[in-house]
């Protein structure tokens, strides 16, 4: 007998899916229309669109940046006060690489990545030994200043509990220019189709229904701030330390606004800006 708990857990797979393929098809619609008017105007677009949701794979466009939502949006909930501060000094610069950064990491070593926010600081411990490929990404990204003065452009409030950030776009579409491999879908923090609180994992463009998708991670990344119910396909790369935890909670606690028209994006009340992100060996 099915209990209430894995009938809601159900109900909000089977939601998160029909939001998967609704932003699909008004994203293939926009990019066709977008693509008609660039011809008329005889213009050459040029730079990283980055992919979408699950299942948006036309063209060459499986090889572009990783940029996908992986979540259902937030219900929009009454604006609290923001309880952040204003964004340091500086610009968000513009990068993008071809391929994946060689190995550098030890992977036997233990790394944290610091997300100095204006909502406050928030420690990552990172799993290298079991998701290489990811840190090794993020150590790359940082040490170049990837994610400096980056909005995290997206919170969810409802059916699942997770903030987004890491597109330097702050629009959902945004990547490094390269992807990388799926990691640790087995980590054993993960039960029952259930990231805890606290988990950092890859957001990506991976679709159940189709199976497409698969190694499509980027720079876009989202922390769990309460347990949510979410299938094992988004690498598991860190763990939130207590005092990042509860910088998590006072921004989401601020709510999320109305989806974007153009992105679908429930952009969080609270202004998270990522002033600094450093990663350090120990």
């Amino acid at each position: 007998m099915v209990s209430q708990e894995q009938r809601r857990r159900q109900l909000a797979r089977e939601k998160f899916l029909r939001q998967q393929q609704r932003r699909t098809e008004a994203r293939r619609k926009s990019r066709t229309r977008n693509a008609v008017i660039a011809s008329a105007l005889g213009v050459v677009l040029i730079g990283s669109l980055g992919l979408y949701t699950a299942g948006a794979f036309d063209g060459d466009d499986s090889k572009s940046n990783a940029g996908a939502e992986v979540t259902p949006s937030a219900t929009p909930t009454s604006k609290a006060p923001d309880p952040c501060e204003k964004p340091a000094k500086g610009k968000v610069e513009t990068m993008s690489w071809k391929k994946e950064p060689a190995m550098t990491i030890d992977k036997s070593a233990k790394y944290t990545m610091k997300l100095d926010t204006t909502c406050g600081e928030i420690d990552i411990a990172l799993k290298a030994a079991a998701a290489p490929h990811t840190v090794n990404s993020f150590n790359f990204l940082v040490n170049k200043g990837y994610l400096d003065h980056t909005k995290c452009h997206r919170l969810t409030d409802s059916s699942i509990w997770v903030l987004q950030c890491g597109d330097p776009t702050a629009t959902g579409s945004g990547g490094p220019g390269y992807t990388i491999p799926d990691e640790n879908l087995k980590d054993e923090d993960i039960k029952g189709d259930v990231y805890p609180a606290g988990t950092v994992a890859m957001a990506n463009q991976f679709n159940a229904q189709t199976g497409e998708g698969k190694d499509s991670g980027g720079s876009q990344f989202f922390l769990v701030y309460q347990d949510s119910p979410l299938p094992a396909n988004y690498t598991p790369f860190g763990t939130v330390s207590k005092d990042g935890m509860k910088v998590l909670k006072k921004l989401a606690a601020a709510g999320a606004q109305a989806p974007d028209p153009a992105t679908g994006n429930t952009a969080p009340n609270a202004t998270v800006v990522i002033n600094k992100a450093t990663v350090t060996k120990s």
